[in-house]
């Protein structure tokens, strides 16, 4: 679809309504921050990394960075996925059941309908993989996480097949819910053909009194004549309305095929460049080379072949994309969990030259500690910001459809909110890596409403209009957010980027 503009207004009305409205989605983006990080602070401390801890020694850091990075991006990508996957069968059975596009109060609660469904499947979905995975780590350690995220991987591929054949199924049976439409329209037509019987007849009888010498004035026939035209009208008008509301029933139905075509095959492909990439060096640690100066060139290898590959196929597709991005993504927190055991190294060298000894066993697990603290500060920081740009992929598009940016950055922002609610209540009864993966998937109902006003900015008629929607959305973050400059300034340009993206 096209880009827009939006309605034209004085540059001053632009700037103010466009800060306001990127105040609302940079309020609810800075209102994340300190709940995440408060959780990630207690996911951090010496109790729950010591199950993480007695992993490192067995795949290695590189290993035990690729694996917690690959498992933290999965997890937030197959929660934004099944939030939307949610989201769309709420709306196709809503648009099959309702005719959405007769009236505006029928396209109002579309949206909602469909909003609350993506942002509590995403939440819902988020919450049971942390769940999961913090299980499956206490149980099995990390080589049973490598296990679980092997087969999770491989499963997608074949199930994806399934699901689209589900899908094609729900969406036979859905049709049968334009039978509305079809009675509708079977309605006019049989009143159409009642009207032209009696205009019909009628002309008949005027002709048969003109031929027996009647009367061609009268009033009577007069009134029969307006009562006429004004039934053939709103005939004419209820047709009329009936197609245009089929046809954007039809629209808004290929539509939602399209998005869930998309994301399923987004769920099942994107997550295997990072599953290879973690599973070869974590293989390597299992099997005794975790900290061989190798493992690092194979890694640098193995990532620059899956991306040239990907990246080179005639048939580029967004979940290739998001894939490479994903790998880089695992490359980099690989880095940096090894990089912090070389800090740990590099400082016990210099304490050691100042006459200030220390045990081999207490540098190694300060090493563990500082590389396991430093995958898990990591890897939480990308899932949130890979939550929040898929999250803007679906806002942007929603916008640039014409969905209405107020309704879509508001009800965004107040899902969010509330959402963020509910998950402060449920807290105890989740547990850490519950409420880590349901605050994920909050930052994801949150990205909607920021990546719905990095559209709108890039819509106004006017430079104004712009800069004000920027400069809410980035003050509303930092107001809200506490100051995190860093963290704003990283997350505010990865929506806008994912935002502008058309995935669909």
């Amino acid at each position: 679809m096209a880009q827009t503009k939006l309605e034209a207004r004085s540059p001053l009305m632009e700037a103010a309504v466009g800060f306001a409205l990127g105040a609302v989605g940079g309020c609810i983006l800075g209102a994340t921050e300190d709940p995440v990080d408060k959780t990630l602070a207690v996911m951090t401390t010496v109790e729950p990394l010591k199950p993480v801890m007695e992993e490192v020694r067995i795949v290695g850091a590189l290993g035990l960075g690729t694996l917690i990075g690959a498992t933290a991006l999965t997890t937030a990508m197959t929660s934004v996925v099944a939030g939307v996957i949610l989201a769309a069968a709420v709306a196709s059975v809503f648009v099959a059941t309702r005719s959405c596009g007769a009236s505006h109060t029928h396209s109002v609660g579309l949206w909602a309908s469909a909003g609350l469904a993506g942002a509590f499947g995403t939440a819902l979905s988020g919450a049971t993989l942390g769940v999961a995975v913090e299980w499956i780590v206490k149980n099995y350690g990390m080589v049973g996480l490598l296990w679980a995220l092997s087969i999770f991987s491989v499963l997608k591929p074949p199930l994806h097949f399934v699901f689209k054949f589900l899908w094609k199924q729900g969406e036979a049976c859905c049709t049968l819910g334009s039978e509305t439409l079809a009675r509708e329209r079977k309605q006019i037509e049989i009143t159409e053909s009642q009207q032209r019987q009696r205009v019909a007849v009628q002309i008949e009888q005027r002709i048969l009194t003109l031929e027996k010498g009647g009367s061609n004035s009268g009033m009577e026939h007069q009134t029969t004549w307006a009562n006429e035209r004004r039934q053939r009208e709103e005939i004419e008008r209820k047709k009329m309305e009936s197609e245009e509301a089929e046809m954007e029933q039809r629209t808004i139905q290929d539509w939602i095929n399209s998005v869930v075509v998309k994301h399923v095959d987004f769920l099942a492909f994107s997550g295997i460049p990072m599953t290879v990439v973690a599973v070869v060096t974590s293989g390597f640690g299992v099997f005794g080379y975790g900290g061989h100066p190798s493992v690092f060139i194979v890694l640098l290898v193995l990532v620059a072949v899956i991306a040239y590959l990907l990246l080179k196929s005639s048939d580029f597709k967004f979940w290739m994309l998001v894939g490479c991005m994903g790998m880089l993504a695992t490359f980099v927190i690989a880095m940096l969990t090894l990089h912090a055991g070389q800090v740990v190294v590099t400082t016990a060298m210099k304490m050691q030259a100042a006459g200030q000894k220390q045990s081999r066993e207490k540098i190694s697990a300060r090493m563990n500690h500082q590389s396991c603290l430093e995958a898990l500060n990591a890897a939480f920081f990308v899932a949130k910001l890979c939550q929040l740009g898929l999250g803007a992929t679906v806002g942007g598009p929603l916008v640039r459809r014409a969905a209405g940016e107020v309704k879509v950055i508001v009800g965004a922002a107040l899902l969010a909110g509330g959402l963020l609610a509910v998950v402060e209540v449920l807290a105890p009864a989740l547990g850490e890596g519950g409420k880590a993966g349901a605050l994920l998937g909050v930052v994801g109902a949150a990205g909607v409403s920021v990546g719905a006003a990095a559209a709108v900015a890039g819509r106004w008629s006017t430079w104004p209009g712009t800069l004000g929607t920027i400069a809410g959305l980035v003050i509303g973050a930092l107001g809200m957010g506490k100051g995190h400059i860093v963290n704003i300034g990283l997350q505010v340009p990865v929506a806008y980027v994912f935002a502008m993206t058309n995935p669909f």
